[in-house]
């Protein structure tokens, strides 16, 4: 590499020298270098190799006069040509190329775009940038349709936001057991709301028939608006009398699946509440004393336990006290207790 340098160097000095000889040394010169041209051509039998720096030379040359094509020996006009035009080519790329290609989307709203796009299924990419935009993330929609979820089916609402949308109208009921001390079985009737998860009725008999349910459906909703559905299991106490008065107050009636207690989830979950928070923990003498227990924690649950699915609030909603002293009231004679400000 060295002695390349050094030839190209004492051929840029012997171009520059060149100006200030006469035209007669320079025109001898010349022809003694192509004398020696000939004489090596008759001589050796190889075809030369060109190193990119010769061939860099030659190209500069024939920029600067592309008369040269005309004395050259060791190498072909066309060629000179050619090693021009590939020179031409590589250096349009590099001028043309991508200094700055598309910002890159970091992971964190990478990470979004999928949250967003996974719980808002309707959601197209050019509805989810323009949310993107009024959070201040500056991404483009290309980019935002290329990491949100794909699916293979059409977009759908999950049951969770299906139940969530109709659950102002569904209401659910079950009867329970309860064992007395004289080992006497009575029945509960539990009503309740799925909206707010609240009780609507809590009925005490020792004899469920169809007149007594569809009597305590008619007391539960008294004078606010019936529900559109209602969930029951199919008991055989649900007689025609409960189900004409359902058809006669406007609600839809939606028996169970057989042997599918999980259909009404939020109705057997309650049951058990009751019987862990309550009947669990006293001993039930009769129905005067069961209906009492029960009514006792029907106030409670309403107005005072707090709920996960309600973020902590009641299903009656509880004002947030923040001033005054706090005061406790015993409830089912201190198996919970009630904690306000006075």
């Amino acid at each position: 590499m060295l002695s390349r340098m050094t030839e190209l160097l004492q051929l840029i000095w012997s171009a520059f020298t060149g100006f200030f000889k006469s035209r007669v040394s320079r025109e001898a010169e010349i022809a003694v270098l192509r004398h020696q041209l000939n004489v090596l051509q008759r001589k050796s039998l190889k075809r030369p190799t060109f190193s990119a720096l010769d061939r860099l030379i030659f190209v500069i040359l024939f920029r600067i006069a592309p008369g040269i094509t005309n004395v050259l020996k060791i190498v072909e006009p066309e060629t000179v040509i050619r090693w021009h035009r590939s020179g031409f080519r590589l250096f349009w790329r590099w001028k043309s190329r991508c200094r700055r290609g598309r910002p890159q989307v970091s992971l964190e709203i990478r990470q979004l775009i999928r949250e967003m796009s996974l719980a808002n299924p309707l959601w197209g990419a050019p509805r989810m940038h323009g949310e993107l935009l009024k959070l201040g993330i500056d991404v483009g929609q290309t980019s935002v349709a290329k990491y949100m979820a794909k699916r293979r089916k059409p977009p759908s609402q999950g049951w969770r936001t299906f139940l969530r949308n109709h659950a102002d109208g569904v209401a659910a009921m079950d009867l329970f057991v309860v064992p007395t001390l004289t080992f006497r079985l009575l029945y509960g009737l539990l009503i309740m709301r799925h909206d707010r998860r609240r009780m609507l009725w809590l009925g005490v008999t020792a004899h469920p028939t169809a007149e007594w349910i569809a009597r305590q459906l008619t007391e539960a909703c008294g004078w606010e608006q019936p529900p559109t559905y209602l969930i029951r299991d199919r008991d055989g106490a649900y007689g025609d009398v409960f189900q004409r008065r359902l058809r006669a107050m406007g609600i839809r009636d939606k028996p169970t699946a057989p042997r599918s207690p999980w259909q009404n989830g939020h109705c057997e979950r309650l049951i058990g509440s009751i019987r862990r928070e309550c009947l669990d923990h006293v001993v039930v003498f009769g129905e005067r004393h069961l209906r009492y227990i029960l009514l006792s924690y029907h106030d409670y649950y309403n107005g005072a336990r707090t709920h996960l699915a309600l973020r902590k609030d009641t299903p009656i909603s509880r004002a947030v006290q923040s001033i005054g002293a706090i005061r406790s009231t015993p409830i089912l004679g201190g198996l919970h207790r009630q904690y306000a400000r006075i």
